[in-house]
């Protein structure tokens, strides 16, 4: 099962970071470049220093300047995001090329890569949860009421990797089909954003 392989790979990037615990730390990718494992590790890389991304500009005494620089970083860090998802269902596309679609072939909701940027997101959730479930110096009043979403996050693990699983197993039988959008944002590109554009003149 495919999400048996990409969860634990979430986990480990997870780990990894709070090695160092700083959102300019270097990735240091264990798997070939070749490899989906490679794409999965840097796509929950760029999920996890984007989570401590949003954790600093929510400091009520940041710097206006600093807030706004950091801003900028997130931008680009949707923006890597989007592209890594698009990745991600360019290797599943390939995978799934030659499947003969049944007549009766559904298409999904989101395709296999979206459904694994909730999963990577979900990683984050249940590590940072446990945290404040087993945090020493919080109340047991604040440890429990973390414990109880915990196993609310857990509860949404399994049926979120269920959905992925099956997904791609009705793919890989020709009962569903892909069809992938480009996300086309547009508020990176000078061209569609009008204040990126006006400036421009």
């Amino acid at each position: 099962m495919f999400s048996e392989l990409a969860f634990p790979i979430f986990e480990e990037s997870i780990r990894d970071y709070h090695q160092f615990d700083h959102v300019d730390q270097p990735i240091s990718n264990p798997y070939p470049k070749d490899k989906i494992e490679h794409l999965l590790y840097l796509k929950n890389w760029i999920d996890t220093v984007q989570w401590h991304f949003e954790d600093i500009i929510r400091d009520p005494n940041i710097d206006p300047v600093a807030a706004l620089a950091l801003k900028r970083r997130i931008d680009a860090s949707n923006q890597e995001r989007t592209d890594m998802v698009e990745y991600i269902d360019s290797y599943f596309l390939q995978k799934f090329k030659d499947v003969k679609v049944q007549e009766q072939a559904k298409i999904n909701s989101e395709s296999p890569a979206w459904a694994l940027d909730r999963l990577s997101i979900l990683a984050l959730k249940i590590y940072h949860m446990n945290e404040e479930a087993t945090r020493v110096e919080a109340s047991a009043e604040h440890r429990a009421k973390c414990q109880e979403k915990l196993e609310t996050l857990l509860e949404q693990k399994r049926d979120l990797t269920t959905a992925i699983d099956d997904l791609l197993n009705d793919i890989a039988s020709g009962a569903k089909y892909m069809k992938v959008y480009k996300q086309m944002k547009m508020y990176n590109d000078e061209e569609l954003n009008p204040v990126l554009y006006q400036n421009k003149k």
